[in-house]
């Protein structure tokens, strides 16, 4: 019965990151556009056609209309099923590190901003409010809950925002390397996770992101004078501590003291 019950939970976990998933297609679509995320309901984005309960299920819809959308034969972008797919990966495997318990709730709710910001940033070069202020202010009420049933320390994650935000703010007013929107992504990530994940994430974020410019660099997908977006580099930098930190942090207290 446990075990019935154990793949009843995983399956939903996973239906509800498929259902997830296909909403932050909406919000990456609609948000640049200044559009809201809620209504009109989801039409298809070349003909207009209102898309009717069969042509948005997650993943199924798109195989079986194979790609293509049924009201004007438009091809459907293979974003969206990846998305909904990657979505429902994170969801498990949060569920798996967490269980369901109030970090599997805010890790996930955190893992939705990133993706819709780093969607956004990698396509447009830019960072809207909308995705990071109701971020952090989200980030604050889960510190203050921490702090309520678990008498975990709010400074913690004070600091965290404000050692990430801080960090990523030098970088941004000394190199102009980077946009201001990324202070507000760090802003965010040290929000939900304090501040010795924070300067893990940081470091994570840099190296990350060097060695994928050098490569799009090395393979002419971008040149040295194009901009890359480092909005995802911060998020995957955070999922890599949420679901390895206190490994990361062991191996290097091991190596270096």
């Amino acid at each position: 019965m446990k075990e019935v019950i154990k793949i009843l939970a995983y399956l939903l976990v996973i239906a509800y990151g498929l259902v997830i998933g296909s909403f932050l297609n909406v919000c990456v679509y609609r948000i640049p556009l200044n559009q809201s995320i809620v209504y009109p309901p989801s039409n298809c984005t070349n003909c207009n056609s209102k898309l009717k309960w069969n042509d948005l299920i997650p993943i199924f819809s798109y195989i079986f209309l194979k790609g293509k959308c049924r009201y004007c034969g438009s091809k459907i972008s293979m974003r969206y099923p990846i998305q909904e797919l990657l979505t429902a990966i994170i969801f498990v495997a949060t569920y798996i590190q967490y269980g369901f318990s109030l970090y599997f709730i805010k890790f996930v709710i955190l893992f939705c901003f990133l993706i819709v910001i780093s969607n956004i940033d990698i396509k447009f070069q830019d960072v809207y409010s909308v995705t990071t202020i109701p971020g952090i202010v989200i980030g604050t009420i889960f510190a203050a809950a921490e702090k309520y049933l678990y008498s975990s320390s709010l400074g913690n994650y004070l600091l965290g925002a404000i050692l990430a935000g801080g960090i990523i703010s030098i970088v941004v007013y000394s190199t102009g390397a980077m946009g201001k929107g990324d202070i507000e992504i760090a802003l965010l990530c040290g929000m939900f996770i304090g501040w010795k994940y924070s300067l893990i994430m940081i470091i994570l974020s840099f190296v990350s992101g060097g060695i994928i410019g050098v490569l799009l660099i090395a393979f002419k997908i971008k040149g040295r004078k194009d901009y890359i977006a480092f909005g995802p580099f911060l998020a995957l930098g955070t999922l890599l501590v949420i679901f390895f930190g206190n490994n990361i942090l062991n191996w290097y207290l091991q190596m270096f003291f």
